[in-house]
């Protein structure tokens, strides 16, 4: 599960990294994937945005047993 949450993140991190911010990935865990927002996306006032409505629901989407995400 942990190859299928990267590639996805491979993804999506173009996106982050043209407004200057980045995503790693920490754990995956019984569904439950740990990300570190990184760069401006790190203090963006927008994060838990982009958390919810950008990364957990493109990771929901494309790796079926993510459950939850949660940024460090």
């Amino acid at each position: 599960m942990r190859d299928k949450v990267e590639a996805v993140l491979g993804e999506i991190r173009p996106a982050l990294m043209a407004d200057g911010g980045d995503v790693r990935l920490v754990d995956v865990k019984e569904g439950v994937v740990t990300v570190r927002l990184l760069g401006a996306c790190g203090g963006c006032p927008m994060a838990g945005m982009t958390l919810r409505h950008g990364i957990e629901r493109a990771l929901k989407e494309k790796v079926s047993d993510v459950k939850k995400v949660i940024a460090v």
